[in-house]
């Protein structure tokens, strides 16, 4: 290597020093100020503390997704037993105009009677389809409920009254413990009272032997239940349902009536209960009775009426 190959690899070297150390000067301030803008930026780092915990989020996602569940499969309940409602007349009304339309009648009189038939099926198709669109149009808010205070000793007192006799007719005691006249609930009264009757008068259709006992709780956190202590026998409701055997017995003999069945009836009054803001559920009983008499609880929670007092 010849001497200006040196003079030319020296001068690089130096140049670049120079510029490492000028850099490194530049860059200071720069670090500098952007620590003090900072530490004076309004905008501070959020403390640990002010986070929500992990598993209070964890919590209100999995109450989030049983509730969107629980009323899923509500509604899915409420889809299989309409069509399973409907099913039954339908298949009736099938049958009787196969048979006229085969030729299978004997005589016009024996004709004129499967239509006559067909008719009153007709008819009963047509009134369970009324009671479900009822209530189906009041659940969409297209029927207003009246929504008022109302004392809730004189509701149960009325509903005694009026299934009493249905009770004492079958030798079934019906025992209502009364309420406290001072707490008032917020419901419209001719169709809580109707809920009311509908879950005692098919209790006591299902019923083989036993008791009926009505009662309340004590309010609180703005809710008052009711309380229906009805045999476990009788509680046929929550009963699982079979889509394709739809001419069962009972669902036969409440075709025959023009009536709901209890399923049915139930899932109704579910909706209109959770209409008016409360809750009906089915739960172990709490009564002691004897261990023949194993009873079962339909809790009914309703919206209290708050007081002007309490509320300040």
């Amino acid at each position: 290597m010849n001497w200006s190959n040196w003079i030319y690899l020296g001068a690089g070297i130096a140049l670049n020093m120079l510029f490492s150390r000028l850099f490194v000067r530049w860059l200071r301030p720069k670090q500098a100020s952007s620590n003090v803008l900072s530490s004076s930026s309004p905008v501070a780092p959020l403390d640990q503390e002010d986070m929500p915990p992990i598993s209070q989020q964890l919590q209100q996602t999995q109450l989030a997704y049983q509730m969107a569940r629980e009323m899923s499969q509500f509604k899915a309940g409420f889809l299989a037993r309409t069509t399973h409602e409907l099913r039954s007349p339908l298949n009736g009304l099938i049958g009787l105009h196969q048979l006229i339309l085969s030729d299978l009648c004997e005589d016009p009189a024996e004709e004129r009677e499967f239509i006559a038939q067909a008719q009153e099926r007709t008819l009963k198709l047509l009134k369970l389809m009324d009671e479900i669109l009822g209530v189906a149009r009041i659940e969409h808010g297209m029927n207003k409920l009246d929504i008022q205070p109302r004392p809730l000793a004189q509701i149960l007192e009325e509903v005694h009254n009026l299934t009493y006799m249905l009770a004492a007719n079958r030798n079934f005691p019906l025992q209502l413990l009364p309420a406290d006249p001072e707490i008032y609930v917020l419901a419209d009264y001719l169709w809580l009272r109707q809920i009311l009757i509908s879950l005692i008068d098919t209790a006591i259709t299902q019923m083989d032997e036993g008791s009926i006992c009505i009662s309340t709780s004590i309010p609180t956190s703005n809710f008052v239940n009711i309380w229906l202590d009805v045999p476990t026998h009788a509680i046929l409701w929550s009963e699982p349902i079979d889509l394709i055997k739809s001419e069962d017995q009972p669902t036969q003999i409440y075709q025959q009536k023009a009536a709901l069945s209890p399923g049915m009836r139930l899932l109704i009054n579910q909706t209109l209960v959770e209409v008016m803001g409360g809750k009906l559920e089915i739960l172990p009983s709490t009564i002691a009775k004897e261990p023949t008499q194993q009873l079962t609880r339909l809790q009914i929670s309703i919206p209290l009426v708050i007081p002007e007092a309490d509320l300040l």
